[in-house]
C-alpha cells in the first residue's frame, strides 16, 4: 500500500454505501474481525453524498483515509440522471479523489458488464452502447474511467464484479431475494425460465475475507479485475424447485413458460397498472423484470482468475444450497414479522416456545422471567 498505510499503525478506511447487504457484511466484517488493526468508517448520506463532489473532496481531505471501498449504487431501476450520477460520477469522483490522496480504492462492479454465455473471463465486457439500460451503462463506463486512470494517472484501484448475491441481512428484496419472496409468497405459479439456464452467484459472508486480504497484497491485485462468484454456476430451474422443496409449496408448478409468452405478460401487465394510473392507483413490477431475458440465458462468470490468486476461500464448501437453511429461517422470519408474507407452512421455521408463550399464556411468561432471568448481567458488573 501507500507509505503511510504500511506502517504498523492501524489502518483507517471509508466504507460508501454501507446500509446495502454487501456494505452491511463489509462493516460488521471489519468491525468485529479487525477492531485493532483496521477502522472502517460508514459516514451516512447526509454527511457525504456520493453525488457531490464538494462532499467528497472535503470528507477524505479531512479524514486522511488509507483507503476507500465503493459499494454504493443506484437502485436497478433507475432514471438516467440518477444512474449517471451515483453509478459513474460518483465513483468517478471518488477514484479522482484517491488518486490524489495515492490511496488504494477498491471499486464494486456488476456482472451486468457482461455479455451473456458460459466460462465469461475478466475481460468479456459488453460494448458501451445507447441501448443499453442505465444500469449497466453506468457501471459498465465506470470500470472503463477505473482502466483509464490507472494508466493514466496511476490510479491504484481493484475492480470486484458479483454476480447474484446471496446472503442474509439484505433489507431490501432485491435480486435472489425477490426470487425467494416469490416463491415463499407462493405468486410464482410457473417457472420462468427453461432448462439448463445457469448463472452464477455471490456469497457476501465470503465476501469481506476478500476485501481484507486485496487489502493487504496491493502488488498483486492493484490495477485488477476479478470475478467474485462461487466456483460452479447454478442452474435457475433447480435452484427454484429447491426452495419450493424447503419450503414444501405446491408451486410453483414444473411448467416452463417460454421466453415470449412472458415478454407477452410482463406488456399486458404494464398495461394495465397504466390504467391503474390513471385513477389514482399507483403501482409498478419489480425493477429486475429488465432483465427478464437474463432467466432463459446463460451468464456464468469464470473464477479461475480468483482461484489462482493468492487468496484462500474461508469457506470452501458452502454453496447457495449449503445457505438454504439458513436464509429460510432469516428471510421467513423477517417477512413474517412484517407482515409481507403469511402463506407459508410456519413449521419450516421451527418452534418458537417464547413467541408462543407471549401470544397464548404472557403471565406464565413474565412469572418465569422474573424467576430467573432479571440477575444482572454478570460480564458487564464494574469491579
Amino acid at each position: 500500500m501507500t507509505q503511510k498505510s504500511s506502517s504498523k499503525k492501524k489502518l483507517l478506511g471509508v466504507l460508501i454505501g454501507g446500509s446495502g447487504l454487501i456494505g452491511g457484511t463489509l462493516a460488521h466484517y471489519f468491525k468485529t474481525k479487525t477492531p485493532d488493526t483496521i477502522e472502517l468508517r460508514a459516514p451516512s448520506s447526509k454527511k457525504l453524498s456520493i453525488r457531490n463532489a464538494a462532499d467528497i473532496k472535503d470528507y477524505l481531505k479531512r479524514l486522511q483515509p488509507d483507503f476507500v471501498i465503493n459499494t454504493a449504487i443506484a437502485s436497478i431501476g433507475a432514471d438516467a440522471q440518477l444512474a449517471l450520477e451515483v453509478n459513474y460520477i460518483g465513483a468517478l469522483n471518488l477514484a479522482r479523489a484517491c488518486a490524489a490522496l495515492k490511496i488504494p480504492y477498491i471499486h464494486i462492479s456488476s456482472a451486468a458488464t457482461l455479455p451473456n454465455g458460459e466460462n465469461l473471463t475478466e475481460e468479456d465486457t459488453l460494448a458501451i452502447e445507447p441501448k443499453l439500460n442505465n444500469y449497466a451503462k453506468s457501471k459498465l463506463m465506470a470500470e472503463e474511467t477505473m482502466r483509464f486512470m490507472h494508466k493514466t494517472e496511476g490510479l491504484d484501484y481493484t475492480c470486484i464484479r458479483l454476480a447474484i448475491v446471496y446472503g442474509e441481512h439484505d433489507h431490501k428484496t432485491q435480486g435472489f431475494h425477490r426470487l425467494f419472496f416469490s416463491i415463499a409468497d407462493e405468486s410464482m405459479p410457473v417457472i420462468f425460465t427453461k432448462k439448463k439456464v445457469t448463472h452464477s452467484y455471490s456469497n457476501a459472508n465470503k465476501f469481506p475475507y476478500f476485501i481484507h486480504h486485496i487489502l493487504t497484497n496491493r502488488e498483486e491485485f492493484g490495477g485488477e479485475t476479478y470475478h467474485f462468484v462461487d466456483k460452479n454456476s447454478v442452474e435457475l430451474a433447480d435452484l427454484i424447485l429447491t426452495i419450493k422443496s424447503y419450503l414444501e409449496l405446491k408451486t410453483p408448478r414444473e411448467i416452463y413458460v417460454p421466453y415470449s409468452v412472458a415478454i407477452f405478460g410482463k406488456k399486458i401487465l404494464e398495461f394495465i397498472l397504466k390504467g391503474f394510473s390513471r385513477i389514482g392507483i399507483h403501482g409498478g413490477l419489480p425493477a429486475e423484470l429488465m432483465f427478464l431475458e437474463s432467466f432463459y440465458k446463460t451468464q456464468s462468470l469464470s473464477a479461475e482468475k480468483l482461484a489462482n490468486s493468492s487468496f484462500v476461500d474461508p469457506f470452501p464448501t458452502e454453496t447457495i444450497y449449503t445457505k438454504l437453511p439458513q436464509l429460510v429461517v432469516y428471510y421467513l422470519s423477517r417477512w413474517t414479522h412484517e407482515n409481507m408474507i403469511s402463506t407459508f407452512n410456519e413449521d419450516v421455521l421451527g418452534p418458537d416456545t417464547m413467541s408462543h408463550d407471549f401470544e397464548a399464556s404472557p403471565q406464565e411468561l413474565l412469572d418465569s422471567v422474573h424467576l430467573d432471568s432479571t440477575t444482572p448481567f454478570d460480564d458487564i458488573v464494574r469491579r
